[in-house]
């Protein structure tokens, strides 16, 4: 985004590597990017991020979700650290985009969200047809979401988790995933026709350390993606959808 021009706030949980970043952006001639702490899995944080965007800004126009954690290794399904992964991936992204709502640009541009996601939380991974049934009603609301993850925090506190038909693969991440492609959603659906296009897109295998740097493809060739999908002209971009960057290079999406 910075490459194409866009002012550019990059932020990171930890100051000193945050810094580093924009400096090294910077000595490739991008000077339109400035840096800002921020943890998303701290309210605390987003309120003083939000204070300080305000205070330095006229407006926003888009926000990318990124921010994640897993705790597995790619073949491992520990649930351990299940409430770090939904407070981070989860509420982290919701919380964070409630604070900024207001700062977005009111005009005839469409402002935009983008989550970064999975399609490890597709509908398609639920086994448990209740839940499934829940979240995939149109009258969706944020409250059911947050009661479905607060059914899987309650099984997996009870030990009853792996039995009751969430995904089977990185399930904490799943799930987590689930939630924030159905927060896409609703708050799509809630900004109908009123200027905000709000999607999230599955980036496919990427090497990250997330994945110890195993993958199809660069974070950076994903990063071309998501701004691809970002930036998108106004009368092209839709909203509430789920894009899937697959091997084929092919995007593809759904509701």
């Amino acid at each position: 985004m910075a490459e194409l021009g866009l002012t550019v706030i990059l932020t990171a949980r930890d100051i000193e590597r945050g810094c580093k970043a924009v400096e090294a952006l910077r000595a490739q001639g991008l000077y339109n990017v400035a840096f800002s702490c921020l943890d998303v899995s701290d309210p605390s944080s987003i309120r003083a991020f939000a204070s300080w965007f305000r205070k330095s800004y006229a407006a926003l126009d888009i926000l990318v979700n990124n921010a994640a954690v897993s705790f597995n290794d790619l073949n491992e399904n520990s649930v351990d650290h299940a409430e770090t992964v939904m407070r981070t991936n989860f509420y982290g992204p919701k919380l964070l985009t409630e604070a900024l709502l207001p700062m977005f640009r009111s005009s005839s541009s469409i402002s935009r969200i983008l989550n970064v996601s999975s399609r490890l939380g597709s509908l398609n991974q639920l086994r448990n047809p209740s839940i499934k049934q829940v979240m995939k009603s149109e009258r969706l609301s944020e409250e059911e979401i947050e009661g479905v993850v607060n059914l899987f925090l309650n099984d997996v506190k009870s030990g009853t988790w792996k039995s009751r038909g969430w995904p089977k693969l990185w399930t904490d991440y799943a799930v987590s995933k689930l939630a924030l492609n159905a927060y896409t959603r609703v708050l799509a659906k809630r900004y109908e026709g009123r200027g905000l296009s709000v999607n999230s897109l599955c980036p496919g295998f990427t090497q990250t350390s997330m994945t110890h740097c195993k993958g199809d493809h660069t974070a950076d060739d994903a990063a071309g993606i998501a701004a691809r999908l970002a930036l998108l002209p106004s009368h092209q971009i839709p909203s509430g959808k789920f894009f899937f960057w697959g091997s084929s290079n092919a995007i593809s999406s759904k509701l």
